[in-house]
């Protein structure tokens, strides 16, 4: 036996103008529901085996149909937001007949729509991140010497923005050479650097003490003594890396993809990366993993500005 027809598209319509008038939803949103339902109302028309009874036709609807359904969408090359939307017009929907109790249940057990691919993540190729770093980008002065600094330590320890702005002067060992940075969840840990970066590391000191007179704890400040913010972190980063013109992303988190693809581009070991980068699993690191050899070649050689 074939569904009844006419139950479906009667709960449908009942349901558009539930949204319609009692919801107060836009027409724009209307007109999105009952154009997802309808596309559904037309797929399981020509199913077979469903009983004849409006309420029977409707409980019939199961999880197998629904998910025959969104294989039929991602068949004609729908993208996953488009067919993950009509998955949701349609669980609205369900949820709407068992307020109503025109069903017992909804079909969709154990069912999930189709992933959202997750993009690469954007980095900046060694070349590029050279011309940036050693060009005529930073003054001799004191922001300048700060700002090279922000862009290079980044670039060189794969830290967050928030972890940055958080280092105080005790965080920083030039003995040792490590940084502890206090990440997600307080977590600190402790990432290592090299001897350039060291001498980077004094040299801003020095400017700092001769040109900033302040009792600061934090080891980034501004000329007034006062930490800097996430929000200038943001600024400087986005100004340093406006010089490369094809690059479409431009923050603090692009010179932390630009770490992890370089070392893992270079024979680091992954769970190595991961605990420098603060991952909780290596799950968030293998997105790094994903970027194509090609490209890989030419990003790094282990990491070049620690190697100098």
């Amino acid at each position: 036996m074939h569904l009844n027809q006419c139950s479906v598209r009667k709960y449908v319509s009942m349901f558009v103008d539930y949204l319609r008038y009692e919801r107060n939803y836009s027409v724009h949103t209307v007109d999105a529901y009952a154009n997802d339902l309808q596309q559904f109302a037309s797929f399981i028309e020509g199913k077979e085996g469903l009983a004849d009874a409006e309420s029977a036709d409707m409980e019939r609807i199961d999880s197998d149909i629904v998910r025959c359904w969104m294989m039929e969408l991602m068949k004609q090359s729908l993208s996953t937001a488009s067919v993950n939307r009509k998955l949701s017009a349609l669980q609205s929907f369900f949820r709407y007949l068992i307020r109503h109790r025109i069903v017992g249940k909804h079909p969709f057990a154990f069912l999930s729509g189709p992933k959202k691919a997750k993009p690469l993540p954007y980095f900046v190729k060694e070349k590029e991140m050279e011309q940036v770093l050693d060009g005529e980008n930073f003054n001799d002065k004191f922001e300048g010497v700060r700002d090279r600094l922000i862009v290079e330590l980044l670039y060189e320890t794969g830290i967050r923005c928030s972890e940055l702005v958080g280092i105080e002067n005790a965080d920083v060992d030039l003995d040792a050479m490590l940084l502890k940075v206090t990440g997600k969840r307080n977590k600190q840990r402790l990432i290592p650097f090299a001897g350039r970066l060291k001498e980077m590391l004094i040299y801003y000191n020095n400017v700092r003490e001769r040109e900033v007179m302040t009792n600061s704890r934090s080891f980034f400040i501004r000329r007034d003594g006062r930490p800097v913010s996430s929000a200038i972190v943001y600024y400087i980063v986005r100004k340093k890396l406006s010089d490369i013109p094809t690059l479409s992303k431009r923050s603090p988190h692009v010179l932390r993809h630009t770490f992890a693809t370089g070392m893992l581009n270079g024979g680091a070991d992954i769970s190595a990366v991961s605990k420098l980068l603060g991952h909780s699993s290596l799950a968030s690191t293998s997105v790094y993993t994903h970027v194509t050899f090609e490209e890989l070649k030419k990003v790094y050689n282990a990491h070049p500005r620690a190697k100098k």
